[in-house]
């Protein structure tokens, strides 16, 4: 399967991997997940920028129950003082069934971070806590990706609990066959070629 730069490719649990040669800092070699997605607007949260602050620095409820490294990853440049938590269902466990999980796609939900993690960790593979939020309102991303800034890809559920150590954006594009996989080894500056 290759990277598609679509908009109408573009649904909620779908990913948006940015082109090598974008430039904005917010969102270089980035792989955002698509939260919600509407003709009023997109949502997402950037999977790959962990930060140098701790859970227990921001939802000390939290912390002993979020999958290393335990910080809190930057979302996106959207509402940074405002933490989101993605989590990974077990099997047989169905988000929206699971109290105090809200369903974005298969076995990958939204937490209500008022909910009781005692309760709720059991169910889970594992959690993630995010501050901010990538957004873009109406017809802004379908620009975008007409541009060439994003691909849009299908997202797996552990891509949302992806370990930093990996290069989440190279492993995404290399899944997706050739000739998309051969952007991962572009090094973004054609000057450092």
């Amino acid at each position: 399967m290759t990277g598609v730069r679509a908009i109408s490719d573009v649904e909620q649990g779908s990913l948006l991997v940015a082109d090598p040669s974008m430039s904005d800092p917010n969102f270089r070699r980035t792989v955002v997940y698509v939260l919600h997605h509407s003709q009023e607007g997109t949502l997402g949260v950037v999977l790959n920028r962990p930060s140098e602050v701790p859970v227990d620095e921001v939802l000390p409820s939290w912390s002993g129950h979020v999958v290393e490294p335990a910080s809190v990853f930057v979302g996106g440049p959207v509402e940074q003082d405002t933490p989101l938590c993605l989590a990974a269902l077990r099997a047989g466990e169905s988000a929206g069934v699971v109290p105090g999980t809200i369903g974005v796609r298969g076995p990958v939900a939204l937490v209500v971070l008022d909910s009781d993690p005692d309760a709720l960790v059991p169910r889970l593979r594992g959690l993630r806590v995010f501050a901010g939020y990538a957004g873009w309102d109406a017809g802004q991303l379908a620009g975008e990706i007409d541009r060439g800034d994003w691909l849009t890809v299908p997202a797996l559920p552990g891509d949302v609990l992806a370990s930093p150590d990996t290069d989440l954006w190279g492993h995404v594009l290399r899944r997706q066959g050739v000739p998309t996989a051969l952007l991962a080894t572009h090094p973004g500056d054609l000057q450092l070629n």
